[in-house]
């Protein structure tokens, strides 16, 4: 058996297989209208509120244990984002309504492009295919949920659901075993350095992919990758090249 033949393929979700990014731009600025038409604030409040949900976001703790589910803790993060940049405006019911329209906007906008569908098809008949996403459980599961892509996967692992994420080798080590595959007949592909690239450096899989539209170089003192192209569609390249 060739040691370093590709058997299954690891894939991250956000802003690889789905712009996540760019639904979160839609999300912000349907929220940034709302914002404008209730409490009639300049562009300029509206962008500093905006920007400071995204940052709590950004550095978000949450503990599941603690009795309050993901959509409180981030109705929160809109009500003191609206506290913050224009004291006495924040109420319960607009930070409510801010969350849910911010969250629902994002999820009608992902989805897995035709071509994205059709990729994942193709390989899925020549590799087993595996989702491992980080992030808390529902929201997570709401992406899957939203974009359909459950058809195409072996499995699916949600970082949120277990005791350690991406870059950790357990979660990989995981993975490994319910593909029933060895860590070195596997490909990592991502757009993460931190997590999707060095997670798969750290278990050792026979390549990573770095998705990276940008086309420059790993920064310095970064993880590198095996291989970087800008578009998941152009995995099938790599794959000829590892064969």
């Amino acid at each position: 058996m060739d040691r370093k033949a590709v058997k299954a393929i690891l894939f991250d979700l956000d802003n690889t297989l789905i712009e996540t990014s760019r639904a979160g731009a839609v999300a912000i600025q349907k929220t940034s209208e709302l914002l404008k038409t209730t409490l009639g604030l300049d562009n300029m409040t509206i962008s500093s509120i905006c920007d400071r949900f995204k940052q709590k976001l950004l550095h978000e703790s949450f503990d599941p244990s603690a009795g309050r589910s993901i959509d409180e803790v981030r109705v929160d993060h809109w009500q003191e984002s609206i506290q913050e940049a224009a004291a006495g405006s924040a109420t319960p019911s607009l930070a409510a309504q801010c969350y849910y329209l911010w969250k629902n906007s994002r999820l009608e906008v992902l989805a897995l492009s035709p071509e994205i569908c059709n990729l994942l098809k193709e390989l899925g008949s020549r590799y087993k295919l595996l989702l491992l996403t980080n992030g808390e459980t529902q929201t997570q599961r709401e992406k899957v949920e939203a974009v359909g892509c459950q058809e195409f996967f072996d499995a699916i692992v949600i970082g949120g659901e277990h005791a350690q994420q991406k870059p950790f080798v357990s979660i990989f080590t995981l993975c490994f075993s319910m593909l029933e595959v060895e860590a070195h007949h596997c490909v990592m592909v991502g757009d993460s350095l931190d997590t999707d690239i060095q997670g798969g450096f750290n278990a050792g899989v026979r390549a990573t992919v770095w998705i990276h539209g940008a086309g420059d170089a790993a920064p310095e003192g970064s993880v590198r990758p095996d291989y970087t192209v800008p578009t998941v569609l152009d995995l099938p390249d790599v794959l000829a090249q590892l064969e």
